[in-house]
């Protein structure tokens, strides 16, 4: 470290930065010394102890607090050490990644999913090993609501599309889709609707036509968790109706999920709750009811 006048103590010795006040403070967190719940001492007492002025404690304690390290940090009362965040590996593919943070949602007493895809596919699958756990009784929400926002039947996709357009009034890549689209969400309904009938589980199950092709896909989890995966597109063929269509098109399962968890950071859980806002306002605003023909 390069030692400026700015750390350097009136009796010569050199002052601890910031950063290596946090440091310390991490360590100990590391260790064992200071545990979840605990409160920190005073920033008079961090400054006394470390030989600094409080604008440098405050430094130290903001950096802390960005990590998630801390909570309950406001004026007048210093901050405990923060829960663990629940830990997230790297970031998966939506069918590896998904099923489990939707499992893990499904313990709440209250479940609610907010998505916006393509269709419904990736969704219905994951949802599998929850609704296994619900009909073996292992859990048992006394709700669950589903909003989905889905791509309109009426708009020009930007995906799937044929590779070459050729100026055909009935657009076969567009009438598959659109197929996929109305069976999966149908299957999704039915799947859900079906622990009302046997397990008495208030469902609520809504979806909503977006007037745009979303470019990515999100899963907000009982606005505790954003799950966010890019939509890749890609050269595919598909057989259809004994034709082979050419189209740019994604696999939705291939997307990776990024996890933003609101207990982890304060960075994570401003973008959680913005995705929520964002999500409500979609839902309140330009989208239109959805009819699964």
């Amino acid at each position: 470290m390069v030692v400026t006048q700015e750390n350097v103590a009136v009796n010569g010795s050199r002052r601890l930065s910031p950063q290596e006040i946090a440091d310390i403070l991490r360590e100990r967190i590391r260790a064992g010394d200071l545990k979840a719940g605990d409160r920190l001492p005073t920033q008079a007492e961090l400054a006394e102890e470390f030989g600094v002025e409080r604008g440098a404690v405050r430094q130290a304690l903001r950096a802390l607090q960005e990590d998630g390290l801390l909570s309950n940090v406001s004026k007048g009362s210093p901050p405990r050490i923060a829960e663990p965040a629940p830990v997230r590996g790297a970031p998966q593919p939506t069918m590896v990644g998904l099923a489990p943070r939707l499992s893990e949602a499904f313990t709440a007493k209250h479940v609610r999913v907010d998505v916006v895809s393509h269709t419904s596919e990736t969704l219905m699958l994951a949802l599998g090993d929850s609704l296994r756990r619900i009909h073996e009784g292992s859990i048992h929400p006394e709700s669950i609501e589903f909003r989905v926002l889905l791509p309109s039947r009426d708009i020009a996709l930007a995906f799937p599309v044929p590779i070459d357009r050729g100026g055909e009034e009935e657009d076969p890549v567009h009438q598959r889709w659109l197929e996929m689209r109305n069976a999966q969400a149908h299957v999704l309904k039915y799947n859900l609707n079906a622990v009302r009938s046997t397990h008495g589980i208030d469902v609520q199950v809504t979806f909503r036509a977006l007037p745009f092709t979303p470019p990515v896909k999100m899963y907000l989890l009982n606005s505790d968790e954003v799950l966010l995966g890019y939509y890749m597109l890609e050269r595919r063929e598909e057989e259809y109706e004994s034709q082979t269509l050419e189209m740019y098109d994604v696999l939705g399962s291939r997307s990776v999920l990024f996890s933003f968890v609101k207990a982890a950071s304060q960075r994570d859980a401003a973008f959680v709750e913005e995705s929520q806002k964002w999500f409500d306002a979609l839902w309140e605003t330009i989208t239109t009811d959805l009819t699964l023909s």
